[in-house]
């Protein structure tokens, strides 16, 4: 009896609350922001909004501008999450092993250091860096003898100017979830593949690849989430150009937004919000299909 009325008070006390949290402040405001996108601007925020149906989306889907952001976002994306996933487990892979003994506690730290430094501030110190007159990126290239970078300065070269300074901002959390995911590797494994004569590659390919299933998911996932929404280094560091060069959906957005254009602005943000859970979903069930093809 004492037990279900404990039963109870956490209930009421702590989930309900919670719960109420994440609907107010969760699933209220996505709820709001699709409503938006179908109603016409300039009465989105009135008590009484017009509903017009699909026409933002036929309106953006006509634009050519938002057609190559979409497609823009979409590469980016893809680059980024493969040059971060890539990087993490190589990082990963180092750190935790006996290769770094001495001062390995002092490079996890400086590794996942950027992930909690402000975002701005990063992002304008890495725009400093990329100047063409006094950016110490040019300034370590020339003095070596190599050509100058571009930078964010040049349509040709932004798109890896952004990439790069990404990476430097998000590696490092996702480096931290695969080394706590190798914590839980069976090394009997590894030792049993080494026995039966299988070199390093294969080992690797085959027996801690599988194993890291869990972590590529979820760091996978979670890049997907976070390339695909792209904004606040597009903001800091080339508010879109040059020549349209970084105007991905989100900062898109935020312009049509900046000019009373709700309905539009938020049918792009909806787009965008089917894409990440279109994608994330096929990756959760990729995944799973894996694991199940592993274990039969």
């Amino acid at each position: 009896m004492a037990q279900d009325i404990w039963r109870h008070r956490l209930f009421y006390g702590l989930v309900l609350p919670f719960a109420a949290l994440v609907i107010v402040f969760g699933l209220w405001p996505i709820v709001q922001s699709i409503q938006v996108s179908f109603t016409e601007s300039y009465t989105a925020l009135s008590p009484e909004p017009t509903y017009v149906g699909l026409a933002n989306f036929r309106k953006i889907f006509a634009d050519p501008y938002f057609r190559s952001s979409l497609g823009l976002t979409l590469g980016y994306t893809a680059v980024s999450v493969v040059v971060n996933i890539s990087f993490a487990l190589g990082y990963a892979l180092l750190l935790g092993g006996s290769l770094i003994s001495w001062g390995n506690a002092f490079f996890r730290l400086a590794i996942f250091l950027p992930v909690i430094a402000p975002d701005v501030a990063g992002f304008i110190v890495w725009k400093w860096m990329y100047n063409q007159n006094f950016g110490v990126v040019n300034e370590v290239l020339t003095s070596l003898g190599l050509p100058a970078f571009g930078g964010i300065a040049d349509q040709h070269s932004v798109f890896w100017a952004l990439v790069i300074a990404e990476l430097w901002k998000h590696v490092g959390f996702y480096t931290i979830i695969f080394l706590t995911n190798m914590t839980l590797l069976d090394p009997s494994l590894e030792e049993q593949a080494r026995i039966d004569g299988a070199n390093r590659l294969q080992r690797f390919w085959h027996v801690i690849i599988p194993q890291l299933r869990p972590a590529i998911t979820v760091n996978t996932v979670y890049a997907v989430i976070q390339f695909l929404k792209t904004f606040t280094v597009v903001v800091v560091m080339t508010k879109g150009g040059p020549n349209f060069s970084t105007n991905f959906v989100s900062y898109y957005a935020y312009q049509k937004f900046d000019q009373a254009l709700y309905g539009e602005a938020s049918a792009m943000a909806t787009t965008l919000f089917v894409i990440v859970i279109i994608v994330a979903y096929g990756l959760y069930y990729a995944n799973e299909r894996g694991s199940r093809w592993q274990r039969a």
